[in-house]
């Protein structure tokens, strides 16, 4: 007889696009704050910010739009220092934002977070935004406890290769002490699920205005948000993927 599947013993979070509807009133506002702090006539559109989220990371996300539409820069001395000061001052514009109270979390999150942590379930977070990202969104996401909520926080650069690698996953894992069989991952994107399908997470999707239409082939759930969603869902999903 073949052994039982591990019980679900952890959830695993994504942050922008999976906690909070993040990115398009969010990062997008607060790149273009910068930009405009440094005297830069850049601005990116909601639409154009959209394409940009192919790529993760911040600063990554810079230096391929200075690749597309502004190569020149690239050759200066100083485009990596401008890089890594102009994500400064985007994720200070960001704090700003999220403490000012305008992005809450997402449908469904802050009841299915206090329901996991009645029940013994583990909590984590893979993200490739900054810690200071997270703990602010946390802080300020008026779900009770939830900045003390999550014993593990994989973010930024805390791994090498960012999302679509499986690496902060793999991170995360590792410091919880548990088996990629006994967790579940919820994610946003193609490129989260990609990268949580490659530590072998079973991953359910909570689309958002960015992600629709993408590839979610491998997700053993895909969602429009977590509202009608239970812990007794996220389990029985848990549990299907585990017996094949």
């Amino acid at each position: 007889m073949a052994p039982s599947p591990a019980p679900l013993a952890a959830l695993i979070f994504d942050v922008d696009g999976t906690l909070a509807d993040t990115e398009r009133d969010g990062h997008r506002v607060a790149f273009n704050q910068a930009f405009e702090s440094a005297g830069l006539d850049w601005h990116w559109s909601v639409e154009q910010y959209g394409a940009l989220l192919a790529v993760t990371g911040g600063k990554e996300r810079i230096r391929h739009f200075l690749e597309s539409f502004h190569p020149e820069r690239l050759a200066e001395p100083d485009c990596d220092a401008l890089i890594a000061t102009l994500h400064r001052a985007k994720t200070e514009a960001y704090r700003a934002l999220v403490t000012g109270g305008g992005l809450p979390l997402r449908p469904g999150v802050a009841r299915l977070l206090a329901e996991a942590r009645a029940a013994g379930l583990r909590l984590a977070i893979a993200t490739t935004t900054t810690p200071d990202n997270v703990t602010v969104l946390l802080e300020h996401s008026k779900a009770p406890g939830a900045s003390g909520a999550f014993e593990v926080i994989g973010a930024g650069d805390v791994v090498p290769a960012k999302k679509p690698a499986p690496d902060i996953y793999r991170w995360a894992l590792e410091r919880l002490g548990l088996p990629a069989t006994a967790c579940l991952a919820i994610e946003d994107s193609d490129n989260g699920l990609r990268a949580a399908r490659g530590a072998g997470l079973a991953t359910v999707i909570t689309a958002n205005d960015y992600t629709r239409g993408q590839d979610f082939s491998g997700a053993v759930a895909v969602l429009p948000d977590l509202a009608g969603t239970t812990l007794a869902d996220l389990q029985r999903w848990h549990r299907d993927a585990a017996a094949g």
